[in-house]
């Protein structure tokens, strides 16, 4: 029996509508996208539910094993995951964590040089989305939770951080993905003026949507804009409630550790140092072997472009993981705490594992539903020219949403963007293309069934749902200020247009917002450091 697909009915959207809708006013994520999975499953088979369970099962066996092997892209962050709470365990029990926030402490003396800390650490750690906000997450949690910072806003400084400077950098796992889309659509169109790193270059100043998200998360630092249901996980955090007690303990937490050893600085910076260098080793190398195999020529860019970034981080965590246990060896570890390593580890990354497993479930009952190709046909709607670049940010913004993934939402729109807008006025090629990556990332922001969200959670010990909710009015208004500008920028085809539009945007809607805020409440007295 064959699935039904519905790239050509309203029902496509059914699914992820579901997922999200009641992840949003449940709060239980598990659930809501359980009830998705099973609504996209059902519809898939006509209400078969023998064939649907079937096709759930063989989806789900699809994530670590397809075509007689395992599936390896899927299995390597799994066990990274795991690695990384063993990791995150074995620093907490030897003291190192410990020992880096107190020392943290004496030359980090306010909760705003944490927040500026844990911020420029993405350019540190630029090289992957997931590798930032799992590492820096490790590093500054110690940190932000001595200045009594909630867990939502580190999750949101990782987030908000994270993709914004990957989907830049072209020296990144995000960057190369994207040259590489980039120069397939060029050869198609027979654009032979512009290489496909210079496009992408060109394209870095258009791409407003990151750019101003940054800007906020400067804003949001230097002014303490705390609004929404982040200014609640705030005031609580302030109180000594870094997250939701209520709710259980969130995935990556260590609370529960106490210090088994008196550990030093070393034993955290020397294990995180070794995980950075190693999975850059990693990432250039099996890129290198991919292209010695294909026969081309080695270069930096065509590495990242050809990496295996899940088979690296293991690499990265297994070397990290290494040093710290002799670390923990020199210390004097108690046999007895070897084993809860692997305990804590383990249980500590379970929530995050069991939601990452149900979100990769829901994009391929989201995917075979054909949700993203309803979607894009959307943008096939007549319209004036000049309205593309906004028109492709929102429906960008929307599939990435809708299928929780930023790199298929490029896969499927840039080339769509390309399509149609050299069809119609070419000058406005690059343009749209950075609207497209623009509203990938900004959907992905936005969507609780995002893996980056997900991960970003993990590394911050927050509660998934807090972290979507507390994100979202960030990322609405920038996405607000960013639309205006693409209007400008279709409109005038100049790039300073369309940026001085998003600058007035901010610079109109900043000062009012701070000024609500500071009417509402009075700015609360400095939070001291919990001791």
């Amino acid at each position: 029996m064959d699935l039904i697909r519905y790239s050509d009915s309203l029902w496509a959207v059914l699914p992820p509508l579901i997922a999200v809708v009641l992840a949003v006013t449940t709060r239980r994520v598990v659930l809501s996208l359980g009830l998705g999975i099973v609504a996209g499953a059902l519809l898939l088979t006509g209400g078969d539910i023998p064939f649907a369970l079937r096709y759930l099962g063989q989806s789900a066996l699809a994530i670590v094993w397809s075509d007689g092997a395992p599936n390896w892209g899927s299995v390597n962050i799994l066990l990274f995951l795991l690695l990384l709470g063993a990791l995150i365990a074995l620093m907490a029990l030897t003291g190192g964590s410990h020992a880096f926030a107190l020392w943290a402490q004496q030359r980090i003396r306010s909760r705003r040089q944490a927040k500026w800390a844990t911020g420029l650490l993405v350019f540190l750690f630029f090289i992957d989305d997931y590798f930032h906000s799992l590492a820096a997450g490790t590093i500054c949690r110690p940190v932000t939770d001595r200045y009594r910072i909630s867990r939502a806003k580190l999750a949101y400084l990782l987030d908000s951080t994270a993709a914004p400077v990957c989907v830049m950098m072209p020296v990144s796992s995000w960057g190369a993905y994207i040259v590489a889309v980039i120069g397939g659509i060029l050869v198609a169109h027979g654009v032979n003026d512009l290489s496909p790193l210079s496009a992408f270059v060109a394209m870095v100043p258009m791409n407003f949507y990151a750019l101003f998200t940054l800007a906020m998360v400067v804003a949001v630092i230097a002014w303490e804009l705390d609004f929404g249901p982040m200014a609640r996980h705030e005031a609580d955090a302030a109180e000594g409630e870094l997250y939701d007690a209520a709710k259980g303990t969130p995935p990556g937490a260590t609370e529960s550790l106490t210090p088994a050893c008196a550990g030093r600085v070393r034993d955290l910076v020397l294990p995180i140092a070794t995980l950075v260098l190693a999975t850059v080793y990693f990432m250039v190398a099996t890129g290198a072997e991919a292209l010695a195999g294909s026969g081309a020529a080695f270069s930096v860019l065509g590495a990242f472009e050809n990496t295996n970034v899940g088979l690296s981080l293991v690499g990265g965590a297994l070397c990290a993981l290494l040093v710290a246990g002799v670390l923990a060896v020199q210390l004097g570890l108690p046999e007895r705490e070897w084993l809860s390593v692997v305990r804590h580890g383990v249980s500590a990354m379970w929530p995050a594992l069991r939601i990452l497993l149900l979100a990769w479930l829901i994009a391929a009952v989201i995917r075979d539903v054909e949700t993203g190709k309803y979607l894009a046909s959307m943008a096939e709607l007549a319209m004036p020219v000049w309205l593309l670049p906004a028109v492709l940010f929102v429906l960008a913004g929307a599939m990435a949403f809708s299928t929780g993934t930023s790199w298929g939402t490029f896969g499927i729109m840039l080339p769509l963007g390309a399509d149609l807008v050299m069809a119609a006025e070419p000058a406005l090629l690059l343009p749209s293309l950075s609207a497209v990556l623009a509203g990938s990332v900004f959907g992905d922001h936005c969507s609780p069934i995002s893996d980056t969200t997900i991960l970003s959670s993990t590394g911050a010990g927050c509660h998934h749902i807090d972290h979507v909710l507390t994100q979202l009015p960030y990322a609405l208004l920038v996405a607000g200020g960013s639309f205006a500008g693409y209007l400008a920028l279709g409109a005038t085809l100049s790039v300073w247009a369309g940026l001085a539009v998003c600058a007035l945007w901010f610079a109109l809607a900043l000062p009012l917002l701070k000024l609500w805020l500071a009417r509402r409440a009075p700015v609360p007295a400095a939070v001291p450091a919990v001791s």
